[in-house]
């Protein structure tokens, strides 16, 4: 094989490596529950909790303090028996809806979810009546009797 195949694997490794999210590493062993079944539904809440700290990552992604607290609380609720709704709800019942990740439909976040759809309609109409404007205009001067008998010339007719 030659250096440039060998290079360009190289390459690709160290890609691969930089972009690796190290923050998948961010739930410590000593935070991981016994029980499978446990440690996969805190995983799925801890997904759709929003580090308050860091604010873009959920608190299975980050390494910030508040968010190891959050995923000890989850964990610990769910290990007394809460479901996973309970444990949303508390959690939200204490820091507020913008805890999560993915806010919840209601009337406070209606505009949120309606706005891009709103938005994507609006868009749609505005340039059909652009396009609708723009086929009804002519798009030059007419042919002249000269231009006109050429044209009919040229293609035969």
């Amino acid at each position: 094989m030659s250096r440039n195949w060998f290079g360009f694997v190289r390459l690709c490794l160290c890609l691969a490596a930089i972009l690796t999210p190290l923050s998948a590493f961010a739930v410590n062993p000593d935070e991981v529950l016994h029980d499978p079944a446990l440690e996969a539904r805190a995983r799925t809440i801890s997904a759709e909790l929003r580090c308050m700290v860091c604010q873009n990552q959920s608190i299975d992604d980050s390494n910030a303090d508040l968010a190891r607290d959050l995923r000890l609380l989850v964990r610990k609720r769910l290990g007394d028996g809460d479901t996973d709704q309970q444990v949303l709800d508390y959690v939200v019942s204490r820091y507020g809806e913008f805890v999560l990740l993915k806010p919840r439909l209601s009337e406070k976040t209606l505009i949120l979810w309606g706005a891009p759809i709103a938005l994507f309609i609006v868009g749609g109409f505005a340039l059909a009546v652009y396009a609708r404007r723009r086929a009804g205009k002519p798009t030059g001067k007419p042919l002249s009797a000269e231009e006109e008998a050429e044209l009919k010339e040229i293609l035969g007719k």
